[in-house]
Parts: structure tokens; sequence; C-alpha cells
């Protein structure tokens, strides 16, 4: 189960810093009012509670423990990976991301050692999965607490705790521990890049959204998600790029066109017939811009064979 989501899209942001957010989309927020007052509850609780926290464990806790920690979450989490690369039919990810739990349970201590590095690891979500089978994402919702998610990706929130390892710890009080140790270290992964939000961001839940929605589309389609157009912008640039039409020519006036022959260059074209009133330096005053006419023209033939 994934804590705090809306401090996991901030994640987003890495991978966006280089390029503008998409434009807002009305049709994928038709519950805005709703979602900006949860968000606004959710805001207070991280700057009163969970990111003072973080800071804290950041603070406190040295790097090799930090790596750790996360390096065990990560490898509870490729349990729900596997299973879903098995629902999307991707066999190599899930022999891929199989491996990695199998061995960093053993020989890395209970995934406290990431002894698989060499080993790529995916991120896949029943919500991924949902989408990989063409079910669309459904409105955009801020959940209390665990913020930024769709209809879509919350059912498949829901779908992925079922099977989760923390899950199945039977006793309360350590359950709830893990969770908490859980939602503080991925809080504190996300401190550096928050900085960028601060710095950069008028409105923050517009870019928040905006984020999550681009990134979530991304993961759904590995990273090569089809492209989508803009309205008007899209329109008029599709106009500009089409060429115009060639009209067409009466059959009629083919068939009565000259014939346009390629002249040779070692061959002049015979010149008018100059008159006696014509003398010898006019002849060559005349001869000149002609021959340089020809040139052009030849030319112009050329590149058009």
């Amino acid at each position: 189960m994934k804590h705090f989501r809306l401090f996991m899209a901030l994640a987003a942001v890495a991978l966006t810093s280089g390029c503008a957010a998409p434009r807002a989309s009305t049709a994928s927020d038709p519950l805005e009012s709703f979602n900006r007052g949860v968000y606004q509850f959710n805001d207070a609780v991280d700057k009163a509670i969970a990111k003072p926290v973080a800071q804290g464990y950041d603070a406190v806790m040295p790097v090799p423990g930090k790596m750790m920690v996360s390096n065990f979450f990560s490898n509870l989490d490729d349990v729900i990976v596997t299973a879903n690369d098995l629902l999307q039919l991707k066999f190599n990810q899930a022999a891929s991301d199989g491996s990695r739990f199998l061995f960093n349970s053993t020989f890395g201590v209970f995934g406290l050692l990431d002894v698989t590095s060499r080993l790529e690891k995916h991120d896949e979500d029943f919500g991924q999965t949902l989408g990989y089978w063409g079910i669309g994402s459904g409105p955009y919702i801020v959940l209390p607490i665990l913020g930024p998610s769709t209809l879509r990706d919350g059912v498949g929130l829901y779908a992925d705790s079922r099977p989760s390892k923390l899950r199945r710890v039977s006793h309360m009080r350590t359950r709830n521990q893990l969770y908490i140790t859980k939602a503080i270290s991925r809080r504190a992964e996300l401190l550096e890049q928050e900085k960028v939000l601060d710095e950069a961001v008028i409105d923050r839940y517009a870019f928040i959204r905006d984020a999550y929605l681009l990134r979530r589309q991304s993961l759904v389609h590995d990273g090569n998600p089809p492209r989508q157009k803009y309205d008007e912008y899209d329109e008029e640039e599709d106009i500009e790029q089409k060429p115009a039409p060639i009209p067409a020519t009466p059959s009629s006036k083919l068939e009565q066109a000259p014939t346009i022959r390629p002249v040779s260059l070692e061959t002049k074209p015979a010149l008018p017939t100059v008159g006696p009133q014509t003398s010898a330096d006019d002849q060559s005053s005349f001869d000149s811009p002609r021959r340089n006419i020809l040139k052009v023209w030849v030319a112009q033939q050329d590149a058009i064979r």
C-alpha cells in the first residue's frame, strides 16, 4: 500500500523539471473544488506533522541506515510489481523482478541490502495493469492523506494492498509502525525535490495534478505515451504543415503545352538576327545578360530533373 501519495507525486518533478507541465484539463478534474479542499487538508497535515518528522529522520538517520530502510520496503514492493508484470503479460520483467525479490530476501538479509542492483527495477501496479488493458483513468481525485489519484488508480491502490506483505503482519502495533516508517522514509526522499515546487511553482495544486497525470500516463505506456492534441494550437500547426493542394490541369492544356527540352551548355543557342543598325559593342552587351539568363534557366531544369 502506497501511503502519502501526495508526496510521491512530487517525484514527477524530477522527471518533468526540464519541460513545461501540460495544460490543466477541466475534463480530467471535474471535482476540482472538492479536490482543492482535500489538498489543503493534506498540505496542512504535511506541514504540521509529516514534513517535520521526515526532516528529523533525515537529519538523525545515517545514510547507510536510510538506504537499508528504503531497500527493505522497496523489496516488499517487488512482490506487487511481479504480480502486475504477470497480469500485463510482461514475462521478462516478471522474471527480473521476481529474481530481485528472491535474492534480496535471502542473500540481501530480508531486503536490507540490494544485491541485485544490476537487474533493472520496474514500477508496476494494478492501476497500470487496468490501463494496460484499456481502462481509462477516470476523474482526478485527491484522497485524504494518500493524496493524488484517479478513479482507476484508487481501485488499483486498494487491489495492491490486499496481497501486501505488510498487511499480513498479524501484530497490529508492529504493522502500524511499519506503515509509518515506510511513509516517513518516502517523505524524506522527497525533501530535495520539493524545493523545486517552492521556488518555481505558483499554483502547487495544479502543478501536482498535471505532473501526476503526466507521470501515470507515461507509466501505463512504459515511457512512450501517445501524443495528445491540444485544441486550436495543434489545429493551427496542422494547417501550417499541410501542403497546399496542386490544382488539376486539364488534359487539353497538357496536350497544347510546349515540350521543354534540355539545353546543352556546350551548344550556344542562336541569337536573334542583328540588323545593320546594331554595332558589335551593342551585340556583346546584349549577349552577356542573355547568357546569364540561359545559365540560370539550365540550372533550374537540372534541379527539376
